[in-house]
């Protein structure tokens, strides 16, 4: 059993809408179990969050909840069904609002195939790092406004942003992920088009790749990456790119490993961890107890070895490593969900996990 300095762990927790309710507590469960096997113990701070904090607060994202999140390293946030709040708190989406506030730079998107999961393709083990301020998405790279505007009722204009430092500090995770994996980085970007934006990102990717004499480097254009990651997704390992570029890739990979439901995913800068399964609220199931809690437990686990590996708590990282191990034991015994092929319901699956944890 690993020892740490820290007996007690604060852990912000934003359940959020649709199927939040559901996965977010069960994925906590787990958290706390496997945390009780490293003698860590979790000091949930739970805080208004999503529709609901309309109702009480009137706002999605309250001052209230980002004051506590100032003073949190670690947190849980759940999905957010913003396209059905209030015309007046469309603005900005939740997430938006929280990665913006607290920096949260590098989108950390792995695509696994895991035993017992029928894949598209079997042998796809990969990790996409995704800049995550950036780029064309309009609610990321305006410090005032949008990146999106109409001069006249039938023009749209959007505005991309690319920067040295930011696709410096992009670069720098990647390397160091590529290193801590099986040593091979994937530059993707669009510059043969895109040649000033995306060819800065490029360039600078390379500098920065070119520190890391141990790597493999090497580069695709965007729209073969997503045909080589169908094609041959076991000749990649870690791949770096622009913000609209990651999601895109990210959601594909997450599908030919199997489904969104298994997509775990956390939001992170150099201090402050963030897990959000890659998916949405999926408000047509919820309340139905057959959601998928996959996703969150697993972007749970990387939290946990990603804010393990800042602080150098191995209690941390190891909590996250049972995490895991349990979710891919469990799904290789065929106990899944119906997304996923299986009978389970959200709670049945989340018991056959925490029985796994039970039995070492």
């Amino acid at each position: 059993m690993n020892q740490s300095t820290t007996t007690s762990l604060p852990i912000g927790v934003l359940v959020g809408d649709g199927i939040g309710p559901e996965i977010v507590p069960a994925a906590m469960a787990v958290a706390d179990a496997a945390a009780r096997l490293e003698e860590l113990t979790l000091d949930r701070v739970e805080l208004p969050f999503g529709r609901g904090a309309i109702d009480t607060h009137g706002d999605p994202v309250p001052e209230s909840t980002l004051r506590a999140l100032d003073d949190l390293d670690l947190w849980v946030l759940g999905p957010h069904d913003s396209a059905s709040y209030p015309a007046e708190h469309r603005r900005r989406t939740p997430g938006a609002v929280i990665r913006t506030r607290f920096g949260l730079f590098a989108n950390l998107r792995p695509a696994q195939a895991f035993p017992g999961v029928r894949a598209t393709t079997p042998d796809i083990d990969v990790l996409i790092v995704r800049e995550n301020t950036e780029g064309l998405y309009a609610d990321r790279n305006m410090y005032a406004g949008s990146g999106e505007f109409m001069p006249t009722p039938d023009v749209a204009l959007a505005v991309g942003l690319i920067t040295r430092a930011a696709s410096e500090r992009i670069a720098r995770v990647a390397c160091a992920a590529a290193r801590d994996r099986r040593g091979h980085l994937t530059i993707v970007h669009k510059a043969n088009v895109l040649t000033l934006t995306t060819g800065l990102f490029r360039d600078v990717c390379r500098e920065v790749a070119a520190e890391y004499p141990d790597l493999v480097v090497d580069e695709q254009h965007v729209d073969a990456m997503a045909a080589h990651l169908v094609r041959r997704p076991g000749d990649f390992d870690v791949v770096v790119t622009e913000n609209l570029f990651g999601d895109v890739l990210s959601d594909l990979a997450a599908e030919l490993a199997g489904s969104l439901g298994i997509a775990a995913s956390v939001n992170c800068s150099d201090a402050k961890v963030m897990a959000q399964a890659a998916h949405g609220a999926a408000p047509d199931i919820a309340g139905r107890g057959i959601a998928n809690p996959v996703a969150m437990m697993l972007s749970v686990a990387m939290a946990f070895r990603r804010h393990g590996t800042i602080r150098e708590d191995t209690a941390e990282v190891a909590t996250g490593g049972r995490i895991e191990a349990a979710v891919a034991d469990t799904l290789a015994a065929s106990t899944a969900t119906a997304d996923l092929g299986g009978t389970a319901s959200c709670a049945e699956f989340t018991d056959a996990v925490l029985a796994r944890l039970a039995d070492g």
